[in-house]
């Protein structure tokens, strides 16, 4: 896959760059799915209007918020005075639903023919931005994702456990499932809008794992798929939404996806597979998680 890390172009050269891709009419859509993201979401937008504005790239930051307890609809209605109603859409739900139907409802506010993903809680930072336009544009990728794995990525604010756990899934993803990408269970990412279109409509998942499908998927499709090193930096404020359910989550997806792998395989050679079905009915049921 296209997984080779950018080396070359200066700042100058990708605000050139930037501006060709805004003559043949790209717009960047942000999709920030926000859950009592309220100490959080006025300076994400803060930082994104100056990164993206400096690149001068058209865009425009969709919030889907999930009816948060904490006004954090209030913030970004003050937020949309002051930036623009076209340039911040408050896209909310009226319940909290999960992170991959999130993704789908902002999607379908969505104008833009590029789509970026990311969280609100300013542990996807948006300096980062630029390299992953600027990877797409030298590369043409159907897919950027952001990775703490390869040189010049990494982890902050994390204690060993953390991220030994968090390292240990994804080194059982790429054991089972050949996914192609260094970072399986990241979720910073650019997409071509009908690539991510295609892929909401195929993946099952609700939760978190809902990122971990959809690399996999696009793997599986045969689509393009760069990566840019991010820093990943825990939240400073709100309490912190990933723990150890969501690493179970991750790990038990893994073991169905390689369990119907498998089923697949068995099936398709005509070979007796009841004892791979078997342990996914388990798997299924969460009986080795």
């Amino acid at each position: 896959m296209g997984s080779r890390l950018w080396t070359g172009s200066s700042e100058t050269g990708l605000a050139q760059m930037a501006k060709d891709s805004n003559s043949k009419g790209r717009l960047y859509s942000i999709l920030v799915p926000t859950y009592n993201e309220r100490l959080n979401i006025a300076l994400l937008c803060y930082l994104l209007f100056k990164t993206l504005n400096d690149l001068d790239v058209d865009f425009e930051v969709i919030v889907v918020d999930d009816a948060s307890p904490d006004n954090t609809q209030d913030v970004v209605r003050q937020l949309q005075r002051v930036y623009g109603e076209d340039k911040i859409l408050l896209r909310p739900r009226v319940a909290k639903l999960g992170l991959g139907t999130a993704y789908v409802h902002g999607l379908k506010h969505a104008s833009g023919d590029y789509i970026v993903i990311m969280d609100a809680d300013l542990s996807h930072h948006p300096k980062y931005l630029p390299s992953f336009i600027r990877k797409q544009l030298e590369t043409d990728a159907d897919i950027v994702t952001g990775t703490r794995y390869l040189e010049g990525g990494g982890v902050h604010g994390w204690d060993l456990r953390r991220k030994l756990t968090s390292r240990g899934a994804n080194v059982l993803a790429h054991t089972l499932l050949w996914p192609h990408v260094s970072d399986l269970t990241g979720s910073y990412r650019l997409y071509r809008k009908p690539v991510l279109e295609e892929l909401v409509k195929a993946c099952v998942s609700k939760g978190y794992v809902f990122q971990m499908e959809m690399i996999v998927r696009a793997t599986r499709k045969g689509y393009t798929i760069a990566e840019v090193p991010i820093t990943f930096v825990d939240r400073v404020y709100g309490t912190s939404k990933l723990g150890a359910q969501r690493t179970c989550d991750q790990v038990r997806w893994t073991g169905n996806s390689f369990i119907a792998s498998l089923e697949k395989s068995f099936f398709e050679h005509g070979l007796h597979w009841w004892p791979v079905l078997s342990l996914s009915s388990h798997l299924e049921r969460g009986n080795f998680f």
